[in-house]
């Protein structure tokens, strides 16, 4: 009996050698590129410089379209670390290339413009730049949304990727995108031709600073992460008179009032409950006097879904309400334009997981987090419609203590757009530039995806 035991132990031990030998190992403690200690040690000598790079990025924003000096810092800082650069694509869209032999394509992807919004932070390195708008108005210029984290990340990573050319191989292409808060940087960069001009990416990566996420944790979201967003214009028409006479007009106010309310009926009446769909009427223009009925009553919409048919279904409804309000007050018939904004951002399965795995091992299971789909959208995502995987992921910027400040006094942390938003930038830099450098080194490893 003792025989056929040891015997057995000796089989299994066998067939657990064949199969180590048969199967490629994908245990990244193994893979000396993965050394997440010397990443780590990396960044934090190197912290204080990207801060100062943070803080000059976040002194001197520029609007979408007009990043012209932003552009010039980000591409001088690249070339200095010894990528190939490439001005005015699309704009004030820059092209990046750091070619180090035979491998993979990976594209990582920064935007460069700020918000016209007038910055309430108090820091010392607030913005205290002023733009007049094109309606005459004056406003500050903040980056508001974590650009500037976003570009001072991507700087970071390319510089560790540039000092350590040793432990990856294939060809590192930085784009720096104009216009995303415009939703429109990204179309115009593909239109200028991107990816014929230069090598279309196996890969593609980016960042997004999260508000509600603390320092040192990183949020997934497979699949649907963002959305569709559009935009509506309704021009209701109406007959003009005198406010004392209303018997004699047909006012396009109180059609305008009615239309909103039948607006709500669309998402909770005709879309299936389980597809997210907004409509938000942001904004009602109409009238000139208070005894004046006008001729006419402007309003804007956004509208938000994430499935192309749910998208069809939303504006398909809007335009039917609308021409029955008009029908229903003997009105003309409105006039109504549909602008298609950013397609909503759909992260490749097989690429997320891969990187989620990666930054599991690396960073510990309780740092890489799943988050909820969120409503906002990205531009990122039109590089996926270009048929590249394209995985953007969260990272998180306001520390823990701030948050549970904020949680205790009942209040929400201030969002992204917000005057008063700001994160916590060393901590989030350096989780950005590790995160990002080991998602990299993963996917220079060009080895078999594991089923």
């Amino acid at each position: 009996m003792n025989q056929v035991r040891v015997f057995l132990r000796a089989l299994g031990l066998l067939v657990l050698l064949a199969a180590c030998l048969a199967f490629p190992s994908f245990v990244h403690a193994d893979t000396p590129n993965l050394n997440v200690e010397m990443i780590r040690g990396w960044v934090s000598q190197q912290i204080q410089p990207l801060l100062e790079i943070y803080r000059h990025l976040h002194s001197n924003p520029e609007l979408s379209f007009e990043e012209v000096e932003t552009a010039k810092y980000v591409a001088d800082t690249l070339k200095q670390a010894g990528f190939e650069v490439t001005p005015e694509i699309g704009g004030h869209g820059l092209v990046a290339l750091l070619k180090n032999g035979e491998g993979p394509t990976v594209m990582l992807r920064t935007d460069l413009d700020a918000l016209p919004v007038t910055e309430k932070t108090e820091l010392v390195y607030a913005s205290k730049k002023t733009v007049q708008l094109p309606d005459g108005t004056t406003s500050g210029v903040m980056h508001a949304c974590g650009h500037d984290i976003h570009m001072t990340n991507v700087i970071g990573t390319a510089r560790f990727m540039a000092e350590h050319r040793d432990l990856w191989h294939g060809t590192l292409m930085i784009i720096g995108q104009p216009a995303e808060e415009k939703g429109a940087g990204a179309k115009a960069m593909l239109e200028a031709g991107l990816f014929e001009k230069f090598p279309k990416p196996d890969y593609a990566l980016a960042l997004h600073v999260d508000p509600n996420l603390p320092t040192g944790t990183i949020g997934y979201r497979s699949g649907y992460a963002m959305a569709n967003v559009d935009s509506v214009d309704i021009y209701i028409k109406g007959i003009g008179g005198h406010g004392a006479h209303p018997d004699a007009t047909v006012d396009p106010i109180v059609e305008a009032a009615q239309l909103i309310l039948d607006l709500q009926t669309i998402v909770s009446r005709e879309v299936n409950p389980t597809q997210p769909a907004v409509i938000t009427v942001g904004a009602i223009h109409g009238g000139t006097k208070h005894n004046v009925i006008g001729q006419e009553c402007h309003l804007q919409l956004t509208v938000r879904s994430y499935g192309e048919e749910v998208r069809k279904q939303l504006i398909e409804a809007i335009k039917r309400k609308a021409k029955a309000v008009a029908l229903s007050y003997r009105a003309p018939e409105p006039t109504i334009t549909v602008a298609e904004g950013t397609p909503s951002l759909f992260n490749d399965k097989k690429l997320t997981w891969r990187i989620v795995k990666t930054l599991n091992h690396a960073l510990g299971d309780e740092q890489v987090v799943p988050i909820e789909p969120s409503m906002g959208g990205e531009d990122f995502s039109r590089y996926g419609i270009a048929g590249v995987p394209i995985f953007m992921f969260r990272l998180g910027s306001v520390d823990a203590a701030r948050l549970a400040r904020f949680s205790q006094l009942g209040q929400e942390p201030p969002s992204l757009h917000s005057p008063i938003f700001y994160p916590d930038a060393e901590a989030c830099l350096s989780t950005g530039v590790t995160a990002t450098t080991i998602a990299l080194l993963e996917l220079f490893q060009n080895k078999p995806e594991a089923e």
